[in-house]
């Protein structure tokens, strides 16, 4: 899997991980790590429903760790920034490489934050008002009308993103990435013709995980809540921040099962998260294509099957 990048995408492999930037030159600046998989240290975390929370940790650590690494080849002043006061301590007191560490961590702890207020709390705590000028309102009725937001404001967030140029690039990167994995797994060879001629959009993408976990989400609510009367708006909250690492288990193994299947039902189960990926992909031109093509030769295993699901 990947992830798109400021002018540049991130690929994983099993064994490897490698960043490819076009700088302004328009040169291919790569970055290629050896993977240290937290699993082989503690093999609990790599069982299942377990893994997938750890998975999802660990992809928003290391995307938001790239993402920043991309974002330093097009600053956006010519001239450095003189570091805050703040950045100068940190430096101080835990040395760069420990104080960039604690900013990204700090970044992705932000980011959860914001998606889990954005997605799951405020469509709870909307349905709660609603219920002030309701108090009748039947429980099955109010987890319906909060499953409705939740798919709602996912939609206009992906819609208003997918409208700033920036964007834009930035999900035509993703478009590459797409593609440049589809021409690999159909055995075809990495070239700008052949990439091109693929899909953009794949069932293993972080898009329909996420529209995936506000679905399983919506399911929890209506058959946990509604049989246990769970009427306050604020116990609504707390359980749904105490099923979330379930619901994102859970989540996981759905998205890996349907992502490794190629049949009637799981094509069926992938098509809603499928039609999400036309907020977030677009098709990319040659130039992007390259990157992703470069990106995926970089974390190819030399052990025939090791990347077989």
């Amino acid at each position: 899997g990947g992830q798109a990048l400021i002018e540049g995408i991130l690929m994983r492999g099993p064994e490897k991980q490698a960043i490819v930037v076009r700088d302004q030159e328009g040169n291919l600046v790569e970055k290629v790590e050896e993977l240290r998989l937290i699993k082989d240290r503690h093999p609990v975390l790599g069982w299942p429903f377990i893994r997938g929370v750890v998975n999802f940790c660990v992809s928003m650590y290391t995307g938001v760790t790239a993402l920043m690494y991309s974002a330093e080849f097009y600053p956006e002043d010519d001239e450095p920034e003189e570091p805050s006061r703040f950045e100068k301590w940190l430096d101080e007191k835990l040395g760069s490489e420990k104080a960039m560490a604690f900013c990204t961590t700090l970044a992705v702890i932000v980011g959860m934050a914001f998606s889990v207020a954005l997605f799951i709390l405020l469509p709870t705590a909307l349905t709660g008002l609603i219920r002030l000028v309701w108090p009748q309102m039947p429980l099955w009725v109010q987890a319906v009308v909060e499953g409705v937001m939740k798919v709602a404001i996912f939609l206009c967030y992906l819609w208003l993103c997918s409208r700033t140029k920036e964007m834009r690039r930035v999900f035509s990167y993703h478009g590459a990435e797409h593609k440049a994995i589809y021409c690999y797994e159909n055995g075809l060879e990495l070239t700008v013709e052949n990439v091109k001629k693929q899909p953009r959009h794949h069932p293993r993408c972080g898009t329909s995980f996420l529209f995936v976990v506000i679905v399983v989400s919506i399911f929890l609510s209506i058959v946990i809540f509604t049989p246990l009367q769970i009427k306050n708006t604020l116990l609504r909250m707390v359980l749904h921040l105490v099923l979330l690492p379930i619901i994102v288990g859970v989540t996981y193994e759905f998205n890996r099962y349907v992502g490794g299947h190629d049949n009637p039902l799981t094509n069926f189960l992938a098509r809603p998260g499928l039609w999400m990926q036309n907020f977030t992909t677009n098709e990319p031109d040659d130039s992007m294509i390259e990157v992703a093509i470069e990106a995926m030769k970089r974390v190819i295993p030399k052990e025939k099957g090791k990347d077989r699901w």
